[in-house]
């Protein structure tokens, strides 16, 4: 009797955990779900095939789109991950492989601290270092910004799941006598490569929001804009210039240009996982 009173103690338990773990997943996920239910409410009456084709106009102009903001945005994130991934992965090998002890802890102290400084922060840095010396705002300078906010995100990631790898891997491999880079390469890399991955897409769908650190590097402008050198249009900041402004039609296109972005990540996130899929089974 004593038995099975235990275990039906231990199966409410069980059952009252499940459902509290339950309840707390739904409570993390409803924010979310507002927030995708309210932008594509707002921003859905405002998408039109102009809207990806035009260029911004007046307000007192009827049309007009964000081709030039989306297509900037494009470019900054592209600078961005050919500045920051390389330099976050190569360092989160060094760091997770070769490091040592008082170097490592002192790279992955320091990554924290930046990951955790103000993106506003970084802006001023790149405004001091590279737009007040070019005398201009420019596309680099804003994904260079983005590539520093970038850049401890995927160090972080890199490091943490090169870590979980069993050290069994590189031992076995060695003992084929494979060199030190090709068990880095053909095994720790390509077990690790699913988990760096998502460190780089977590990456790449924080720094796609910055408004702050643009507002001091890329600045914006209503045209198109194709060289690094140049000031160029982006959607956070062409959404943050039409949100303050008195105009509904540019509230309208904010919400928008928003739903816009949510899009491109999602679009973003699914490819890219995707073609992992696709390599992972041509490799297998």
């Amino acid at each position: 009797m004593t038995g099975d009173l235990n275990r039906k103690i231990r199966k409410l338990r069980n059952n009252v955990m499940l459902s509290l773990t339950g309840v707390a997943t739904l409570l993390v996920l409803l924010p979310l779900a507002l927030i995708l239910f309210y932008v594509v409410k707002e921003g859905v009456s405002a998408i039109s095939p102009g809207f990806f084709v035009h260029l911004p106009e007046p307000p007192d102009v009827p049309g007009g789109g964000m081709a030039n903001a989306i297509v900037g945005t494009l470019e900054l994130l592209l600078v961005a991950v050919i500045v920051g991934v390389p330099l976050g992965i190569a360092a989160g090998i060094y760091v997770a492989e070769h490091g040592a002890e008082f170097l490592t802890k002192l790279v992955r102290f320091s990554a924290d601290v930046l990951n955790g400084t103000p993106t506003i922060v970084t802006g001023l840095f790149i405004y001091g270092l590279v737009v007040l010396p070019m005398r201009k705002f420019s596309t680099l300078a804003g994904g260079l910004a983005l590539a520093i906010i970038l850049l401890p995100v995927v160090l972080r990631t890199t490091d943490e799941v090169l870590q979980t790898i069993p050290r069994s891997y590189r031992e076995a491999a060695l003992a084929l006598g494979a060199t030190r880079f090709r068990v880095l390469w053909d095994v720790v890399l390509r077990a690790a490569r699913a988990g760096i991955m998502g460190g780089v897409l977590l990456a790449i769908s924080r720094v796609a929001g910055e408004t702050a650190p643009l507002l001091f590097t890329s600045f914006n402008n209503s045209y198109w804009s194709m060289w690094l050198d140049r000031p160029v249009a982006s959607l956070t900041v062409q959404i943050f210039n039409y949100a303050i402004a008195p105009y509904d039609r540019w509230h309208a296109q904010a919400w928008a240009g928003a739903l816009t972005l949510i899009t491109m990540i999602i679009v973003i996130n699914l490819g890219a996982r995707a073609w992992l899929r696709w390599r992972t089974g041509r490799l297998a």
